[in-house]
């Protein structure tokens, strides 16, 4: 039996950023993610924390020059590139890299990025939950990751779900949509009991869903709720259903139970 050679891994190795450049061999090309921009803050805020793969410019008779191309990480490079131009970090700032001799320049570059698996939309959701119970504001993560307040509001939301819903997500057994929907309303067992009510039913649709999440409640544009006051009715310690991903027109009011009755509109308000 022929025994299997063990891998040896690349080399990694500090080098200075002016000791570095761009590479020819790089496959992308189309803008995508993240702006350069926005990477450079996010560098600045919490530095590098992926090394650049790059290998050794050599010279007519292939000994190493001291310079390396970049291949893969071209965007984190001009990212430090902004820094260093906008003064904020030096220009011989050590940079951690690995060092690359074997195979071709244009397969590290593709591979880096094929092979790259995407974050699941559930791990962000989640990451911002634990954010937020670690007591990170909604803008204080806004702000750590270039997107909106609300933005932020619609992740914890999705990530508020029932457990068993989010594994249906995470299963494939659910979609973006229908997860949004059941967003409406904050009671796990009535979404559990939705979702398995579902199972049976001929739709699906996020409107369904939305429909049977607010059975009982009475809309925040409808006369018995205009007619009591969502003031007073807070005050009541009434619970509002709020929809998040689409326009609601002020949302629910759950407890209908502190609402009149159609009857009883005719009948002058009491305080």
């Amino acid at each position: 039996m022929t025994k299997q050679q063990k891998i040896t891994l690349s080399a990694s190795r500090d080098i200075p950023f002016n000791k570095l450049m761009l590479s020819q061999s790089n496959v992308r090309h189309v803008k995508a993610g993240v702006s350069i921009e926005e990477l450079a803050e996010d560098i600045a805020r919490r530095t590098l924390l992926s090394s650049i793969t790059v290998r050794p410019v050599l010279d007519d008779n292939g000994a190493e020059t001291g310079m390396y191309t970049i291949p893969a990480g071209g965007r984190r490079f001009r990212a430090l590139e902004l820094l260093v131009s906008s003064r904020r970090m030096s220009k011989t700032a050590l940079v951690p890299c690995i060092v690359r001799t074997d195979g071709l320049a244009e397969e590290d570059s593709l591979a880096e990025n094929v092979q790259r698996a995407p974050l699941h939309p559930l791990d962000q959701f989640r990451a911002f939950h634990a954010m937020r119970e670690k007591g990170h504001t909604e803008e204080e993560i806004a702000a750590a990751f270039f997107v909106s307040a609300s933005v932020v509001k619609q992740r914890l939301k999705l990530a508020a779900v029932a457990h068993s819903l989010l594994d249906a997500y995470a299963e494939e057994d659910m979609t973006l949509d229908q997860l949004m929907a059941f967003t409406v309303n904050p009671d796990h067992p009535r979404q559990e009991q939705v979702w398995e009510a579902l199972q049976r039913h001929y739709s699906r649709q996020p409107y369904e869903i939305r429909r049977m999440l607010t059975e009982g409640a009475v809309r925040a544009s409808d006369k018995r709720a205009q007619f009591v006051g969502l003031d007073d009715y807070a005050e009541a310690g009434g619970e509002m259903l709020r929809d998040l991903f689409q326009q609601d027109d002020g949302g629910w009011l759950r407890d209908a139970a502190l609402c009149p009755s159609p009857l009883e509109l005719g009948q002058p308000r009491l305080r």
